[in-house]
């Protein structure tokens, strides 16, 4: 048809050429009758003209037709053709040219239909002049007309340029064309686009006339911005009160508000209508009904649609595969995008991008390495979207390197590239390399969003960079941030976790809140001297009508193990059990480890023997509460039970037994378990090493304990020295405690209780001259006692007496 096309216009050109050049080389006589016929000719070669310049297809035969037209005279004169020039000179992308022709042809026209045609023109070239063609339209005084405002409205609704749309809405209304419905919705349109949805609903409802458009375009706006139940509202009035009826944009547009309210019975009413009125033919509307039905969680429904679409496109599976991994049908999902495969749509981008996902969730690593393979070999590893999903597929695996590989392959990267590689190093133990990412961003143009500050927080957290974060912080106020839920609860969990709970605090208070954000302080503060803290979050969290979860509870129980405070704890086991969260094995696990360290190891008891999938955790509780509490024989059965029951040891499964046996002075008992250990490959800890010191120095094998430590294969911690010197004031070995505490002072300085043990030994042995001294040295170092406390559970409320000071309330009833 193309060839057929260019041979006629190829023809008509050569043809009028030759008769004006026969016209020329004839007598006097003949061409005054020529002259005549051609005027006749002329008129039929300019319509002719008309006729090519809108049937070219290539630029080469747009530039023929131009210069045919200048060399019969027809330009700048012809105003018509001109202006079809202009607009097919802007097909494809040619601005420049299409300048010039208007330049040249300007001064014969007196309408505004030339400067239309340009601003339209301008607009199909996506060619930002800055309104200036406008602009001087009005200064030259041409008064603009019911089509000027539509293209140049439409240009202000791709360009999102909103304050220049309300001046010319403000035009436009002076000059009475308010009531033009083309005007109308296009007006509509730029507000929509800035995301003006109450202006939208305005110049909607000023509108005299409204035509189909009108509706679609509202309820695709609304629908668009998540104002699902406004955008039902206008569905439901367009098609009982407006005298129109919902096309196939109407129906498009309505039927995503069905999957976000997740309302499957409005999808089922938008389908029956659908098949009456006969729009089930059309591969769009099918496509846009099993996406709405997989939002629903109607898989069964979207799955039967999609079997029913006579000429699936791509877009068909791709609604199909994203709706089965959206509602957790990971391996339907995979099987949909093999028979996608098998049905020739090898280069879907969006298929590849969700059923990547798929494959992390089902632990298919070696698949998600195939489909890369795959990405390969159809050359479409490039696209922004397929790259994307790869390196999230690669984070999330545990293969950072691959997903380096990736992003620095990439030939063109968005932000989402940024902040997927962001979090790649920020959960693979990079953090310093994720901070060092996001300060890279700005050279490449990139802008760190509210994403990017939330995905860097957490390297933060976790590697204790309390600068770093407070300058993210600063980042997020300065770009308006401070609102973001995601980051506020990043920024709270960050300053939690670098130990500055005054500074979560303080974002907490001033930002919004939801269950996460709660959570985030309750464990925090379980974890420190404020327990009392989590308790009455735990209780506000309540009254303001979140739902406690998982982590509420094991953050809560925590606390009150830590405060020792029963009463409490029983009160939120019984809310635990009332909610059906105590067969949750994290939650048992902290109930075991309450009720141990609360010496009701009789309904820790209960419990462990209740909880039917126990892991290696709930057997460490129990062997480490009847081991604090002195009965040896039941921990050591449990450690022996544990190996029967197929449960594999950790190393706190040899702490808690190693533990057991110090506190026995079972000493050969002792080194036989750390023997056994060591021949399970198990690395010995500080901990193990500081059980073993503690086992020795409580036997009175000071000695032993003393070669122990000289000969470590690690430098001993606090722990290690702390055991010896507890050793040293059980026995009363000065000289020992002396040199224990001397490297507990370097590693310890603000510890108190380290330098009383010392002091109290030498008062003990009468060296009244270095007991001073010792404490002389802790004034020094500013390290402090903690004054005494003492705990008394009421009725109603547990109380607090510190040495000074009068009763303090502390937690009040749940």
């Amino acid at each position: 048809m193309l060839l057929n096309n260019n041979a006629r216009i190829t023809s008509l050109l050569r043809r009028l050429t030759a008769f004006r050049c026969f016209c020329k080389t004839r007598t006097p006589h003949f061409q005054l009758q020529a002259h005549t016929f051609l005027f006749t000719e002329t008129n039929h070669t300019h319509i002719n003209l008309l006729t090519v310049s809108s049937d070219v297809r290539t630029l080469h035969q747009i530039k023929q037709t131009h210069a045919f037209a200048l060399l019969n005279g027809f330009l700048p004169r012809s105003v018509s053709l001109s202006a079809s020039l202009i607009l097919r000179y802007a097909d494809f992308r040619e601005s420049r040219a299409s300048l010039l022709l208007f330049e040249e042809t300007v001064p014969y026209c007196r309408t505004p239909f030339l400067w239309n045609t340009l601003i339209r023109a301008l607009s199909i070239a996506r060619v930002r002049d800055g309104f200036s063609t406008y602009n001087r339209m009005v200064r030259t005084g041409v008064r603009p007309d019911d089509h000027t405002f539509p293209f140049v409205l439409k240009a202000c609704a791709d360009s999102l340029e909103l304050r220049k749309g309300m001046e010319i809405h403000g035009c436009l209304f002076k000059l009475g064309f308010d009531t033009d419905v083309f005007v109308g919705n296009t007006l509509m349109l730029v507000y929509g686009n800035c995301g003006c949805l109450e202006a939208v609903k305005r110049v909607f409802d000023e509108m005299r006339d409204r035509d189909v458009v009108s509706w679609n375009s509202i309820i695709g706006m609304f629908s668009v911005n998540g104002f699902y139940t406004e955008a039902l509202d206008l569905y439901f009035e367009m098609n009982i009160r407006s005298g129109f009826k919902p096309n196939s944009v109407g129906v498009v547009s309505v039927l995503p508000v069905c999957g976000g309210l997740g309302d499957e019975l409005m999808a089922r009413r938008i389908h029956c209508y659908v098949v009456k009125v006969g729009l089930d033919a059309q591969v769009t509307i099918g496509n846009a009904i099993v996406d709405a039905y997989a939002k629903c969680g109607s898989v069964n429904a979207s799955r039967r649609v999609f079997d029913e679409i006579v000429e699936r496109n791509e877009v068909s599976w791709n609604s199909v595969i994203t709706g089965l991994a959206h509602t957790g049908h990971n391996e339907e999902a995979l099987d949909m995008f093999r028979l996608m495969i098998v049905g020739g749509f090898t280069r879907s981008a969006i298929a590849i991008s969700s059923i990547l996902p798929v494959l992390i969730d089902l632990e298919f690593f070696s698949l998600g390495k195939e489909i890369h393979c795959f990405s390969l070999r159809t050359g479409i590893e490039s696209d922004v979207f397929i790259a994307n999903s790869l390196i999230d597929m690669y984070a999330k695996s545990g293969h950072p390197t691959e997903a380096s590989y990736v992003f620095h392959n990439m030939g063109a990267r968005n932000v989402v590239s940024w902040n997927a590689m962001v979090a790649n190093f920020a959960q693979n133990g990079f953090e310093l390399a994720a901070l060092e990412l996001v300060r890279a961003m700005p050279a490449h143009e990139e802008i760190p969003n509210s994403v990017t500050l939330t995905n860097v927080l957490p390297a933060c957290a976790r590697g204790r960079f309390l600068h770093p974060g407070k300058e993210i912080h600063a980042r997020s106020i300065r770009m308006r941030l401070n609102f973001d839920l995601f980051l506020t609860n990043a920024l709270t969990d960050m300053y939690a976790k670098c130990g500055c709970l005054n500074l979560a605090q303080n974002v907490f208070s001033i930002s919004l809140r939801d269950e996460i954000s709660y959570n985030i302080l309750i464990v925090s503060y379980s974890q420190t001297n404020d327990c009392s803290e989590s308790l009455s979050l735990f209780v506000e969290m309540w009254l303001m009508g979140m739902k406690h979860d998982v982590v509420s509870f094991m953050g809560v129980i925590s606390a009150c193990a830590n405060l020792a405070a029963t009463k409490q704890g029983k009160e939120i086991h019984g809310v635990i059990v009332r909610k059906h969260f105590h067969t949750h094995l994290f939650v048992a696990n902290s109930l075991l480890d309450f009720y141990s360290r609360c010496g009701r190891i009789d309904l820790a008891h209960k419990i462990f023997y209740c909880t039917p999938n126990k892991d290696t955790a709930s057997w460490n509780t129990m062997i480490l509460g009847y081991g604090m509490l002195g009965e040896l024989d039941t921990a050591f059965n449990l450690f022996e039970a544990m190996r029967e029951d197929g449960v594999e040891y950790d190393h706190v499964s040899y702490i808690a037994v190693l533990s057991a046996c110090s506190h026995g002075g079972l000493v050969e008992r002792g080194k036989g378990y750390f023997n056994q250990m060591q021949a399970q490959d198990i690395k010995p800890t500080q901990m193990h090493y500081a059980c073993m010191v503690d086992l020795l120095g409580r036997a009175g094998l000071m000695e032993d304990a003393v070669t122990l430590i000289k000969n470590l294969p690690i430098v001993p911690d606090a722990n290690i020295w702390g055991a010896l010197l507890g050793a040293c004031r059980i026995h009363g070995n000065i000289e020992l405690a002396s040199w224990a505490a001397e490297y507990l002072f370097q590693l310890k300085p603000q510890h108190s209780g380290y330098y009383i043990i010392l002091s109290n030994m030498y008062a003990e042995a009468g060296k009244w001259d270095d007991a001073n001294r010792i404490r002389e040295l802790m004034k020094s170092r500013g390290a402090k006692k903690s004054p005494g406390c003492s705990w008394v559970q009421t009725r109603d409320q547990e109380h607090a007496f510190e040495v000074g000071e009068r009763m303090n309330t502390c937690t009040p009833a749940l």
